[in-house]
């Protein structure tokens, strides 16, 4: 606990009055004011924010406020004259934010005032980060320290002592006292007075809650060790499954406020993404199967519940792609209009992911029309992502994006008006002072049902009418949109092109990921090379921090993923040792959010806790996971597991707030679960036969003899991550010597019908020359898969797949001769796979690749029947790094059991 001065009680009644300002995004005073409020009718010299580049400060460069952009010339002024600072925060795209900016430090008494006794500055949120949440943590500090409920927002507004403590605060006051609201000016001369009369007072307050905001910013040690397990997992899902509302979707719901506004939360949905058959939300790799892990149908429900309100909902933009930043209502339908790139970016690898699950085209269509809005309306010329577009047009928030019934009638016609109204909502009363939003009320299928019109017919000519709206949309008034690059945000947008490409089979996402991120590590660094924060007008400047070294690194190993291209993982690995060399604390352990070359602030945080984004410890532990499967690096793993077990108590009280943490758990275990496995003794794996049953070895076509107990998993891994082969975890082969495992499905699927195990026929690959795979597929009993060549030949072929990372070729494919299945509806039989069934290849590594270390990515497509029905067509994927000797190294054969010539096996 921690003591407050008793001045406290002399402010609280000026600030307490701000506290319902805020909601949880931004500052919403109860009462709306007039929203066409105007600057004062002449214009200002510009103070000094006119040389800043961001767009928010520019946006006050003619204030008769003589503002100040954060650095040391407004602190020298402050303590020169001793004069308190008044330190207020926002960012271009916040509704409030434009309100105070009009109405208070347009007023002339108030800036008056400002300006005589105060020294002011204005700072950039999403330029600066650091600052913003160091201030947001001290207002916590101080509405609990006046007995106040906890909230915050934007614009927040805090009073700093000269050295930059914080005193009090709060978030939008409009500039004279309004229906229980604190006019500004009041607050001011409130906050005067004080300094004025009684400074030793108010700088111990200071004092006080500077001290709490050092504490809470250090993770600090736990008094107990929280074992890293499933459990931990467990209860983050639960978190979620807490607060989800199962009647309109979302995974912050309270019941006890049932109307209050909904956020999309990303970091929630990919948690629950990580944990079903679907792409996985950062590097794309995929549990394959219809298994999950826990409750799967819960967590599936869940899921689909809120992506389908959400893509019905008015808070995706209908016309134009993408979604706005939340709703402001329990159903989805009226949202608060601005729309940010993180959130684009994020909810496009969301929907990617769900459609790489499931294969539902609205899945895809929204993941497609989120991208082609920001290619279309967020890409620079050079081929960084802009950070936003502001919600008003006019003062008049959403103006640009609603309609009346007589617009749309007007552009389309009243034949297709009808039709569309119906289908969009725009028949139902107006939920919106200002016009209809667009959204679904219920889904197209059901609509072209009720009109009596094929679904895809429907969807084409609702596309053609939606062309024709947003051509006559675009003529109107343009958005305010904050055009400079932000370095972690691109990161993110980087990742869901790589993955949306990968998924979408859309080369082109791809290559604008590929562009961006050139452009992020050409043109966003300093002299030494360092990642910078922002750019704008050909400027880059600030220093980087945690969050964007954190999510360039992930898109980078996304788009190695999606390319092989070792360029992206070559230059992920360098920007990883750069961030351990700058935020790394050797001592304490994790990353700080600053650098060790940033000004020294109030305090120097490190957390785990997820915004709007991901946590930059969290995405960092993902990341050194990943580089740790990919390069064999022990190091990362360590590191990795010391960041969980330093933020493993919070995880553990406060699980809902570090889902994403969750998520970098799970991976980590899977993880370290293949690692050990690659030590174990070669008659280690138990299960070796438990799921695959004996192999036939009927003909030369057929699978070889049956697999041995001795079967040894050197690399087996839980999760269907890249398995890490080394040439030196492989035993002298011979005539009965174990088989040695080199990739496996996940063995937790329960529910999955087919499982694959695969061998090589050799240690390491031979540069220009050819080995031998074998791929084991396991079919659960009373399910069978279609041969290759499928009978009758409208059937979907089993077929073996590679990718490979530096361009080995698959050929001479054997499928093995099925037998024939009767099932009703067929007049002939089928030819099918039941039980158990061996495919080989021929693998053949280029001769550049000599010395290097191949990525295999092997896929096994196929469908699974019953003697009913047939599921859809899906993927069984199997992943393993394998060396490629170098030029005159030794080839050792293994597995020759499965390899050798028929009748000379064992």
């Amino acid at each position: 606990m921690y003591r407050i001065p008793v001045v406290f009680s002399l402010l609280s009644v000026a600030f307490l009055a701000s506290v319902g300002c805020a909601a949880e995004s931004d500052g919403a005073p109860g009462e709306t004011p007039n929203r066409k409020t105007d600057k004062a009718t002449h214009q200002h010299p510009a103070n000094r924010l006119a040389h800043e580049t961001s767009p928010y400060l520019l946006l006050h460069a003619h204030n008769p406020v003589d503002w100040f952009p954060w650095g040391p010339e407004a602190f020298e002024k402050a303590q020169q004259e001793n004069k308190p600072i008044f330190l207020s925060i926002g960012y271009s795209s916040c509704f409030w934010c434009h309100v105070m900016e009009r109405e208070t430090f347009s007023d002339e008494e108030t800036a008056a005032y400002m300006n005589e006794h105060f020294v002011n500055i204005k700072v950039d949120r999403e330029e600066r980060p650091d600052v913003d949440d160091i201030y947001m943590l001290a207002l916590q500090v101080y509405y609990r320290a006046i007995g106040s409920p906890p909230n915050g927002g934007w614009p927040l507004s805090m009073f700093l002592t000269p050295t930059g403590k914080p005193m009090a605060g709060g978030t939008y006051f409009p500039p004279r006292a309004r229906r229980g609201l604190p006019g500004f000016l009041a607050v001011l001369q409130k906050l005067h007075e004080s300094w004025t009369d009684d400074e030793e007072r108010m700088t111990a307050a200071a004092e006080a809650i500077a001290g709490e905001v050092r504490r809470v910013s250090a993770p600090g040690e736990s008094s107990r060790t929280v074992p890293l397990g499933r459990s931990l997992v467990d209860q983050a899902i639960a978190a979620v499954e807490a607060q989800f509302d199962p009647e309109y979707g979302g995974l912050e719901f309270d019941p006890r406020r049932p109307n209050g506004p909904k956020f999309p939360v990303p970091t929630r949905l990919m948690l629950l993404q990580s944990q079903i058959g679907n792409g996985d939300a950062v590097n794309g790799d995929a549990v394959n199967g219809d298994g999950a892990k826990g409750d799967g149908a819960k967590i599936v429900a869940m899921l689909e519940n809120t992506l389908d309100h959400m893509l019905r909902g008015g808070i995706r933009d209908h016309l134009g792609g993408g979604f706005h930043r939340y709703s402001t209502d329990r159903q989805w339908m009226v949202p608060h209009f601005e729309k940010m790139l993180y959130d684009n970016a994020q909810l496009a690898e969301v929907y990617s992911n769900a459609y790489a699950r499931t294969g539902e085209q609205r899945y895809r269509d929204v993941a497609e029309q989120t991208f082609a809005f920001v290619l279309r309306e967020m890409t620079s010329p050079d081929g960084g992502f802009y950070s936003a577009l502001d919600a008003e047009t006019d003062g008049i928030e959403g103006q640009h994006y609603v309609w009346s019934k007589d617009e749309i009638a007007g552009v389309l016609g009243e034949s297709d008006a009808a039709l569309f109204n119906d289908v969009y909502g725009v028949n139902e009363p107006e939920r919106f002072e200002h016009g209809h939003v667009l959204h679904l009320p219920r889904p197209i299928i059901e609509a072209a049902v009720t009109h009596g019109i094929p679904a895809a017919e429907l969807r084409d000519r609702l596309s053609v009418m939606r062309d024709k709206l947003l051509v006559v949309r675009e003529q109107r008034p343009a958005l305010l949109k904050d055009d400079k690059v932000l370095t972690s945000w691109n990161g993110l947008m980087i990742r869901a092109l790589a993955r949306g490409g990968e998924v979408l089979n859309r080369p082109d996402l791809i290559a604008a990921g590929e562009r961006a991120a050139r452009f992020v590590l050409t043109n966003m660094r300093d002299e030494e090379g360092r990642l910078l924060r922002t750019h704008r007008d050909k400027l880059s400047k600030l220093n980087a921090y945690l969050d964007d070294y954190a999510f360039v690194v992930s898109g980078l190993l996304a788009l190695h993923r999606a390319t092989g291209q070792q360029e992206w993982l070559d230059a992920a690995r360098q920007l990883t040792d750069d961030q351990i060399d700058l935020f790394w604390d050797e001592e304490g352990k994790a990353f700080f959010f600053t650098s060790d070359h940033h000004e020294k602030l109030l305090a120097r945080t490190k957390n785990a806790y997820d915004n709007v984004i991901p946590s930059g410890n969290s995405m960092s532990v993902r990341n050194l996971v990943r580089l740790a499967e990919l390069t064999g690096n022990a190091d990362d793993l360590t590191r990795a597991g010391e960041t969980l077990a330093l933020f493993a108590p919070k995880l553990e009280n406060q699980s809902g707030a570090l889902t994403f943490m969750a998520v970098a758990v799970d991976e980590y275990l899977a993880a370290t679960s293949a690692s050990v496995s690659t030590e174990t003794d070669v008659d280690s794996d138990s299960d070796a036969n438990s799921d695959s049953g004996p192999v036939s070895d009927s003909d030369s076509e057929s699978a070889a003899e049956t697999l041995p107990p001795g079967e040894s998993a050197v690399a087996s891994d839980a999760a269907d991550k890249p398995v890490v082969v080394r040439a030196a975890k492989f035993p002298q082969q011979g005539t009965g010597e174990p088989l040695v495992l080199a990739a496996r499905t996940d063995p937790r699927l329960k529910d999955a019908k087919v499982s694959a195990k695969a061998y090589l026929s050799v240690d390491k690959l031979p540069a220009g020359g050819k080995a031998q795979v074998a791929v084991v597929l396991a079919i659960k009993d009373g399910w069978h898969i279609n041969t290759n060549p499928a009978r009758p030949d409208f059937l979907v072929p089993t077929e073996l797949i590679l990718k490979a990372a530096r361009k080995s070729k698959l050929s001479q494919i054997a499928y093995p001769k099925g037998h024939d299945f009767r099932m009703e509806g067929f007049d002939e039989p089928l030819s099918v796979f039941e039980k158990q069934v061996l495919l080989k290849g021929t693998i053949e590594a280029p001769r550049a690749a000599a010395g290097a270390t191949e990525e295999l990515e092997l896929t096994i497509h196929y469908q699974a029947c019953d003697n009913r029905r047939c599921l859809r067509p899906t993927d069984a994927t199997l992943k393993l790094r394998v060396p490629v000797a170098a030029a005159g190294a030794d080839v050792k054969t293994i597995n020759q059991r499965l390899f050798a010539p028929k009748g000379k096996g064992n």
